[in-house]
C-alpha cells in the first residue's frame, strides 16, 4: 500500500472518529481536529472525503453552506468499547484531576471514554473501581475556591497551545485596573494552586510573561504560527521560580528553625545542596540555595524563622 493511500486511510478514519450522532459537525470544525493530529488540509478535500465515505458508512449532510455532516440515527453503535477496570479507573482520575490541563476540544473528543467508564464502574465492583474513593489531593495551604475563568477564553488559549498559534486576546491588568488588547505567542499552562497561569510572549518580545487565566475578557486563534523563544525550556523557567513570581534569581539561605518546624526538611529537601546542622540547644540550621521568590518570603514567614540570612547570586 502506498503512503499517500496510507495517509488518505487515516485522514478519513480520523474525519469518522470526529463526527458525532445527534450533533451537525461543520467542515471547519473537523479541518481543526484533524489540524490537531498534525494533518493540514483544505476543506475541499474534506469535503470530497465526507462524500465519499457517505457512500460506505451511514452519513449524512445538512444542506447548508458551509455543510455540516453526522452519523444518520440508524448508524451503528461506534462507542468507546469495554473497558478493563484499571482503565475505566484512570479515565475516570483524567476527567476529575486534569479537566482544566487538557484542550477542550480533546476532551470533548474523550467524552465518550469517560461516560463508559463512569457506566462501569457503577455496574462494576471490582477494587479498582472504589479506588477513586480512597484517593485525594489536599492542598498544603488555606484552601481556596478557583476564580471563574470564561470557558470560550480558556478554549481558544488551549487550541493556540496545542496547535501553536498565535492569539489576539483582551486582558485585564489586575495592578493597573485596566483592560488591554493582546497579541500573545502561547508558551505552556500552568496550573498553581487554584490559579492557572499562561506563559507567553507579547508580540515583538522574546522575554516569557505570565498571564492569569481569569483576567482573560476574550481571545481567539490567528493564522499565523506561534513563535517560540529558542533558550525556552519549561522546566529550566520553572525551577528559576518563575511561578513563585521571581526574577529568575537565587539566594543562598541560612534559617535557623525549632526541630519540630523544620525535621520535615530532612525528607523534603529545599535543593540538592541543602545541608542540615543540628545545634545542641535542638535547633535545626538549614543551608540551601533557593529561588529568590516573594513564595520564598511567604514560606519562611508561615515556618517562623528565628534566623534568616540570604544573599544573591546568579
Amino acid at each position: 500500500m502506498s503512503n499517500n493511500t496510507t495517509s488518505t486511510l487515516y485522514r478519513q478514519w480520523l474525519l469518522l472518529q470526529s463526527l458525532k450522532r445527534g450533533a451537525w459537525t461543520g467542515t471547519s470544525a473537523l479541518q481543526q481536529a484533524l489540524r490537531r493530529e498534525g494533518i493540514e488540509i483544505n476543506l475541499r478535500t474534506i469535503q470530497r472525503d465526507l462524500k465519499t465515505l457517505a457512500k460506505q458508512f451511514p452519513l449524512e449532510a445538512d444542506g447548508l453552506s458551509p455543510q455540516g455532516w453526522r452519523w444518520r440515527d440508524d448508524a451503528p453503535d461506534m462507542s468507546a468499547p469495554g473497558m478493563t477496570s484499571g482503565q475505566a479507573l484512570t479515565f475516570m482520575m483524567v476527567e476529575q484531576h486534569l479537566r482544566l490541563l487538557m484542550p477542550a476540544s480533546i476532551l470533548d473528543e474523550l467524552r465518550p471514554w469517560f461516560d463508559n467508564a463512569r457506566q462501569q464502574a457503577n455496574q462494576n465492583t471490582a477494587p479498582a473501581h472504589r479506588w477513586a474513593d480512597k484517593v485525594r489531593i489536599v492542598p498544603p495551604s488555606q484552601p481556596l475556591i478557583p476564580p471563574a475563568i470564561n470557558s470560550e477564553a480558556l478554549e481558544a488559549i488551549q487550541d493556540a497551545l496545542l496547535q501553536e498559534r498565535r492569539l489576539d486576546a483582551c486582558y485585564e491588568n489586575r495592578s493597573k485596573k485596566e483592560t488591554q488588547t493582546l497579541e500573545l505567542d502561547p508558551l505552556a499552562l500552568i496550573q498553581r494552586g487554584p490559579v492557572m497561569y499562561l506563559i507567553a510572549t507579547r508580540k515583538g518580545s522574546e522575554e516569557p510573561r505570565i498571564f492569569a487565566l481569569h483576567r482573560f475578557h476574550s481571545a481567539a486563534l490567528k493564522e499565523e504560527k506561534a513563535r517560540r523563544p529558542k533558550n525556552f525550556h519549561l522546566d529550566d523557567y520553572l525551577k528559576q521560580g518563575a511561578l513563585g513570581f521571581g526574577n529568575g534569581g537565587t539566594r543562598k539561605l541560612s534559617i535557623v528553625l525549632s526541630r519540630e518546624a523544620g525535621e520535615h526538611l530532612y525528607e523534603s529537601r529545599l535543593s540538592e545542596d541543602q545541608k542540615i546542622t543540628e545545634h545542641p540547644n535542638g535547633t535545626l540550621q538549614i543551608c540551601a540555595t533557593v529561588a529568590d521568590t516573594p513564595q520564598l518570603d511567604w514560606w519562611l514567614r508561615a515556618m517562623g524563622a528565628m534566623q534568616a540570612e540570604g544573599e544573591e547570586i546568579t
